[in-house]
């Protein structure tokens, strides 16, 4: 299976970077494509409510647990170690861009997000990055755009990877 093309939201905690990526996600949908998104987390976390039938099948001891519905499915699986970023985005299964937040570390190509108040330095160096978005004006090498300009983005990713309906 062809895992669609990835890009990385990197950034420090505090610049935006999922208040970002709704408005990227908001502006890819408007151009009819369909957008899966990985979340990286540091820490174990819940995803299912307290006291409803599928965490208490995980409580029992189910090493994975699927909800089904006519509109969506959800699984949550245990695992003995962190899955690879690719890995998880096999599960995603048929989209057409791939956005991530976290995996910074990843050699996958980045998005930095930058605000000034955060910091003066880039988390990324340029040869990582598609794009800059910042409070600030950069000249890296790279594109640079507005914290508010995601459909700039959006026309950025759809260039870059051919996306298109």
């Amino acid at each position: 299976m062809s895992v669609a093309p990835m890009v990385i939201l990197a950034g420090t905690s505090g610049t935006g970077k999922t208040t970002f990526l709704e408005k990227l996600i908001r502006e890819l949908k408007i151009r009819q494509l369909r957008v899966g998104t990985i979340k990286h987390h540091d820490h174990d976390f819940e995803f299912d409510k307290p006291g409803k039938d599928t965490w208490r099948h995980a409580q029992a001891g189910a090493d994975a647990v699927a909800l089904s519905s006519p509109g969506k499915v959800a699984l949550i699986r245990k695992v003995d170690e962190e899955l690879p970023l690719d890995q998880v985005a096999e599960l995603l299964g048929n989209v057409d861009i791939i956005l991530v937040e976290g995996y910074k570390r990843t050699a996958k190509p980045k998005i930095e997000i930058h605000r000034t108040a955060h910091s003066r330095e880039l988390l990324c160096a340029p040869e990582e990055l598609l794009a800059l978005v910042s409070d600030a004006d950069w000249n890296i090498g790279v594109p640079v755009f507005d914290l508010e300009d995601a459909a700039g983005v959006a026309v950025l990713l759809i260039e870059k990877f051919t996306l298109s309906k």
